[in-house]
């Protein structure tokens, strides 16, 4: 069983980052937080990655109602969604 959904698209990474990030936002969402996953690997072990980004996105209605519902779902947000270069030259958003 998988845990979370996948496309691969032929966009080019900031490409792909601008287009998910618009698209959030036309459904409601913001981005609270953006990890840089290969700049973080490169400054704290000093190893090559390719282009991964994490967006840690929010939809406040949404995760307000989650929260009254279930106190504890607050270790599931926000909901992150990850930018990644793939070895054939594309680029996956999961």
């Amino acid at each position: 069983m998988s845990y979370y959904f996948s496309r691969t698209i032929d966009w080019n990474f900031s490409e792909a980052i601008e287009k998910v990030t618009s698209a959030l936002k036309e459904e409601g969402f913001g981005i609270l937080t953006e990890i840089d996953v290969k700049e973080t690997l490169k400054k704290k072990l000093d190893v090559d990655f390719r282009n991964y980004r994490i967006l840690g996105a929010c939809n406040p209605p949404f995760a307000h109602q989650a929260l009254k519902a279930e106190d504890k779902i607050g270790t599931m947000l926000p909901c992150n969604v990850i930018v990644q270069d793939t070895s054939d030259g594309k680029v996956e958003i999961a």
